[in-house]
């Protein structure tokens, strides 16, 4: 009878070992990848996986090679306490918590670069950042080997990236799409929210209006700018429209369908 309690790993060999037990039992694995800070946009992904698979495992890693601005990292919420509780309360069954020598033994010599999509939104704003992101869930994925893996549709740049990798490199898994959740207010749930100030916080909600009710990007990024928003770029790109604008210190993404 499956074990209902979290486990939680902290070395790799923690991890297969647990691992090969779920597939001793011909359990299916669901895996969901994430840098803490947890919310209900998580809580949503671990239980699309529960539902879907035997056994979920989630991993909390605060990756550093995807943070093209170091002070980001130092500023980025911790939260673990609260993380563990969501982790229980929502279907997962083992925890991977491993530390950046773990998964980067020697150093970031090598890295997965995509020469395309990635240049493009953020990737113009954030040199090196899909390199990181592609690279550490790369790795993750070969740690965990899950037949299924979550992502939210916020981070739909992402999301693509890590949906073509995998085909590319003939993973033997699925990449699950799950719908982005927002707050009552419309607010993209994301662990950045928690570094907005009360003044910013309800503000920030603007951002997701504008560029789901605006005729044009320029219109969109005109209505952000006298909102006192600092727009890194609001483009129409394959049915969507993506956004990415800080507000303080705060750099906030969304996307929308067309």
């Amino acid at each position: 009878m499956k074990d209902l309690s979290l486990k939680i790993c902290h070395t790799i060999s923690e991890l297969h070992e647990e691992l090969s037990w779920f597939r001793h039992q011909n359990w299916s694995i669901g895996f969901v990848p994430t840098m803490g800070a947890l919310h209900e946009g998580h809580a949503s992904l671990f239980r699309h996986s529960s539902e879907q698979n035997d056994v979920t495992v989630a991993s909390i890693f605060v990756n550093p090679t995807q943070f093209n601005n170091p002070e980001d990292f130092q500023h980025y919420p911790s939260t673990l306490e609260q993380d563990l509780q969501c982790l229980q309360a929502n279907g997962v069954d083992l925890l991977f918590f491993p530390q950046e020598k773990m998964l980067y033994p020697e150093g970031y010599k090598f890295r997965i670069t995509e020469t395309d999509f990635s240049k493009k939104l953020c990737g113009a704003h954030r040199e090196g950042h899909f390199d990181g992101v592609l690279t550490v869930v790369l790795k993750l994925l070969n740690l965990v080997s899950p037949h299924k893996v979550y992502f939210g549709e916020k981070d739909y740049q992402q999301l693509q990236l890590i949906q073509d990798m995998a085909k590319d490199f003939f993973l033997p898994l699925q990449i699950v799409p799950c719908p982005t959740v927002r707050e009552a207010d419309g607010l993209a749930m994301s662990s950045r929210n928690l570094r907005l100030n009360p003044q910013e916080r309800e503000k920030a909600p603007y951002f997701y209006k504008a560029i789901k009710n605006s005729r044009s990007t320029q219109e969109a990024k005109s209505l952000l700018q006298k909102e006192g928003f600092k727009v890194d770029y609001v483009e129409d790109l394959n049915g969507r429209r993506f956004g990415a604008v800080h507000l303080g210190a705060v750099r906030l993404i969304d996307n929308v369908e067309l």
